[in-house]
């Protein structure tokens, strides 16, 4: 089995890989695992951060390294919170803080104005040297909802309305999540490509 590290800390984004790559021959590593230390994501875009986590936990670890950077996108915030979408209410964060400075800052915008997205740049790197990383997207479309709804996945999931699915990302079985996220269509291009 090819043991591979997931450039992040967070635990959901950990399991969220875990699930998807199961049975595929990859073993997904945390990075704790390594003692790998924080990097500063410096980049303007979730590309050029992907980048830079999957090349610095690639250097500690010495193995293969996956970065998903990812965030949220509101067309009424004008994109916002983007890059940003961890640390939107400042630091030290939380997936709490986020969720009620988005509402906060949404609390006028009626909810036929409140469409938004999911974004999920993945970068795959053989070694820290890598030249041609693998660079995967994924994106998917909702709106943002006035309350929160569900207690499944992390982040802005409660927030986040599926509009196929009738429900909030935070009311999907992960089965499903996997299967239809900004992350599930990112990890499905990634795999395709292993496959070649």
């Amino acid at each position: 089995m090819q043991k591979v590290v997931l450039a992040s800390g967070n635990q959901g984004k950990l399991k969220e890989f875990q699930q998807l790559l199961s049975g595929c021959g990859y073993e997904v590593l945390a990075q704790s695992d390594f003692n790998v230390p924080d990097v500063a994501e410096t980049g303007l875009s979730f590309v050029e951060n992907a980048i830079i986590k999957a090349r610095h936990a690639s250097l500690h670890s010495g193995l293969p390294a996956i970065a998903d950077d990812s965030g949220l996108e509101v067309d009424a915030l004008n994109g916002q919170p983007g890059i940003y979408s961890a640390r939107f209410a400042g630091t030290p964060s939380n997936d709490q803080h986020n969720n009620e400075k988005l509402l906060a800052d949404l609390a006028d915008v009626p909810a036929a104005n409140r469409s938004a997205r999911f974004q999920c740049l993945l970068v795959y790197m053989q070694h820290h040297q890598d030249p041609t990383p693998l660079i995967c997207q994924g994106s998917w479309d909702g709106r943002i909802l006035f309350e929160a709804a569900g207690s499944n996945g992390f982040g802005y999931d409660p927030l986040f309305f599926v509009p196929e699915k009738n429900c909030s990302s935070a009311e999907l079985p992960s089965s499903v999540k996997n299967a239809i996220s900004h992350r599930g269509k990112a990890m499905h291009l990634l795999l395709q490509h292993w496959q070649k």
